[in-house]
């Protein structure tokens, strides 16, 4: 089909054509970077966290003034709690996955190093940590009960003892010794010691889960038996059908044991729960780029049906000429899809530029990843055909109007 009567008619409607073109562009700008958004929030929900989400409780408790028998007042809770039917293991630990703790620190690959190599986050646990929460070693051992080293004695004022040993995530290792295996060296912490890597897991995801993509599973667990005060995290492993009746037997324990501490209720749940509150605020972005992307090709597509039909009944005589002179319907119908595919088309090229610019604005305001490429076409698919469906309608009028009536109406 011959275009130059195409331009030649929009050029002579700048203004509709105007319309449609900037309709299109600002649809194709804001859905691409929704769709990236609604990508990343739906990608950061989904992360594998390498634990046993559907079998863990969480019990958070705290004391009354001070308890100089904490941690033998700890051990005999975690006794207590193993012993309860349907637990399969137990562990008190400093933080838990999904609940924006924040127990961190940096390693070096050598001593007195001036920048260091990574930053970790720091999980306390015994010998039971890894089987409680179900993270799978694929290099090394879980650690031996002579590793484990008491929080009261490391901790103590005037001491200087570094862990005996840790266990890092597969992530860490590809970091920091790519190629190579990790088990068997060691990493500085801050007080200049070497401490030996004993095993690798899986997958252990962050409790605020930041950074970015390898970042959310930069982890470390090292060999230390807690008291309550530290970190006040008690976890339960249980079958999935069994985590509410758990927790409840747990709680009656562990107040007949220790009628001095307190069980904070509003922490203490399911881990499922507390992923599921976690993610809250994600969904609810999800949804609400979903809205605007709908409401924007809702918006777009009538605009394109309003404006075709206003050209429609601009055209009249136009359209009875053509198809006087031989014009199919079919040519017709075809006349106004490539009409609207070059707006779509000039609309999608500046969208695209647009794009480009509000990702750049918001990779300044607010750290986000870079557009990938891929969005661009995914945009402009959906748009044009967006626009030919749209299009179909008044066009399809347009070419079921006879000759004679088109050419007697005007």
């Amino acid at each position: 089909m011959d275009i130059r009567p195409i331009l030649s008619t929009l050029l002579r409607h700048k203004t509709a054509a105007a319309l449609i073109v900037v309709e299109i562009a600002l649809s194709c700008a804001i859905i691409c970077n929704a769709l990236f958004l609604i990508n990343n929030r739906v990608e950061r929900i989904n992360l594998v966290s390498g634990i046993a989400d559907n079998e863990l409780v969480r019990i958070q408790i705290t004391g009354i003034g001070e308890d100089e028998n904490a941690a033998a007042l700890t051990r005999a809770d975690l006794a207590l709690l193993r012993g309860l039917p349907g637990v399969k293991a137990a562990v008190a630990t400093n933080q838990v996955p999904f609940t924006n703790s924040s127990w961190n620190t940096s390693v070096g690959l050598k001593p007195d190093q001036q920048r260091p190599s990574a930053g970790l986050t720091e999980y306390f646990g015994d010998e039971h940590f890894l089987p409680t929460f179900g993270a799978r070693v694929v290099e090394g051992r879980n650690f031996n009960a002579d590793e484990i080293q008491e929080w009261d004695v490391v901790n103590a004022p005037g001491t200087d003892i570094p862990p005996s040993a840790m266990i890092i995530t597969r992530k860490v290792a590809e970091k920091l010794f790519p190629g190579e295996s990790a088990v068997g060296k060691s990493l500085y912490l801050s007080d200049n010691a070497p401490t030996p890597i004993v095993g690798v897991v899986d997958h252990l995801i962050r409790p605020s889960d930041q950074g970015g993509p390898a970042e959310k599973e930069f982890s470390m667990i090292l060999p230390l038996r807690l008291p309550y005060t530290v970190g006040s995290n008690i976890m339960l492993r249980t079958d999935p059908e069994r985590r509410l009746e758990v927790l409840e037997a747990a709680k009656k324990t562990l107040q007949a044991n220790g009628p001095n501490r307190i069980i904070l209720e509003e922490n203490t749940k399911t881990l499922e729960d507390l992923r599921h509150e976690y993610y809250q605020e994600d969904r609810a972005m999800v949804w609400l780029l979903v809205a605007v992307c709908i409401a924007l090709l809702v918006v777009t597509a009538l605009g394109i049906i309003g404006l075709a039909s206003f050209w429609v009944q601009q055209r009249t005589k136009q359209i009875g000429v053509r198809r006087a002179l031989g014009a199919t319907r079919g040519q017709i119908l075809r006349y106004f899809q490539v009409e609207n595919f070059l707006l779509a088309t000039l609309g999608i090229v500046i969208g695209m530029l647009m794009a480009y610019a509000i990702n750049q604005l918001l990779m300044g305001r607010y750290e986000l990843p870079r557009l990938p490429l891929t969005y661009l076409p995914v945009g402009a698919v959906a748009l044009w055909l967006l626009g030919q469906f749209a299009v179909f309608w008044p066009a399809r009028r347009a070419a079921l109007v006879p000759p004679a009536v088109a050419t007697r109406s005007v």
